[in-house]
């Protein structure tokens, strides 16, 4: 398996994807449509949509066959919409994502709100629309999102976040609970709604789900460290944001070799759940393998 030819190809299905399933720019009023698409269309690592699809193509294929794209397109618009408000004066007040000005330097503050509010939305639209056909599906489908972006994950995580800014006596406990429900519950949700477009049964649904926690906290500890370590033309977003905003992170609460040795842990920890599941494998292990590594 050629992984960085893979990696591309299935990151190209979802450029064709957001394309395909985002309303034109020119769809009134123009601005907002313009300004959805400037945030979706910045590119990324597309890491999430890419394991929707991997994850769905790692099972039998069914008859009649979901089609995954449209379900990895609503978790990137849910993404985008998180990044988008994440970056807003009122929360982070980011000038740069992706390698460019933020959503709310590019047009406008309100802008980039209804921006972010609309693909949130979007998202739920999508999954309800594009898998009307199974209802047993689509249900599934917009459950799991729901879950993992309500008050209780990605939301209260963000909520976390902010209260633990400038606040020393954050634990270690504290932190993990804000990285599992803010960057491991999408990755989590990614693989599951893989699996369930695939029909996997409750067993590898539990395995993907334990596969998706793990490596979501290795992704957050590694951009921790690389906030700390790279430069910002590098990341494509302003380094060493977090030390300036006083955040709580693992090289603040660890250091930096102990949060390097509990990235690679949790990198371990995600390909042994891979390890667990039937089909070809090779594609999912290479993305931990890479995803561990990254410089950006």
């Amino acid at each position: 398996m050629d992984f960085p030819a893979e990696l591309k190809r299935l990151s190209s299905e979802v450029e064709r994807g957001i394309d395909l399933y985002l309303p034109p720019a020119s769809t009134p009023p123009g601005r907002l449509h313009e300004a959805m698409r400037y945030s979706l269309q910045a590119g990324g690592k597309r890491l999430r949509p890419v394991l929707v699809l991997a994850t769905a193509r790692l099972f039998p294929p069914q008859s009649p066959s979901p089609d995954p794209l449209a379900a990895a397109v609503a978790i990137e618009c849910l993404h985008t919409y998180s990044l988008i408000h994440d970056d807003l004066p009122c929360m982070d007040n980011d000038d740069l994502r992706r390698g460019r000005p933020t959503a709310h330097r590019q047009f406008d503050e309100a802008t980039a709100l209804l921006a972010g509010d609309a693909l949130l939305t979007h998202a739920f639209a999508l999954l309800a629309t594009a898998y009307a056909s199974n209802p047993s599906l689509a249900h599934a489908l917009v459950s799991e999102l729901a879950d993992a972006s309500g008050s209780r994950r990605l939301i209260g995580g963000q909520m976390a976040d902010l209260l633990a800014e400038k606040n020393e006596r954050i634990t270690a406990a504290d932190l993990e609970f804000i990285h599992l429900s803010k960057t491991a519950a999408m990755i989590e949700a990614a693989m599951v709604l893989g699996g369930l477009i695939a029909s996997a049964d409750e067993s590898a649904i539990a395995t993907l789900r334990r596969a998706g926690r793990h490596l979501g906290l290795a992704f957050q500890i590694r951009d921790d460290v690389l906030d700390a370590t790279a430069d910002s033309a590098t990341l494509g977003k302003t380094a060493g944001k977090d030390a300036k905003a006083g955040k709580t992170t693992f090289v603040k609460l660890h250091g930096l070799e102990e949060s390097q040795r509990l990235a690679r842990a949790q990198s371990d920890a995600a390909r042994d759940a891979v390890r667990e599941l039937r089909g070809d494998r090779g594609f999912l292990l290479a993305l931990i393998d890479s995803m561990s590594t990254r410089a950006r």
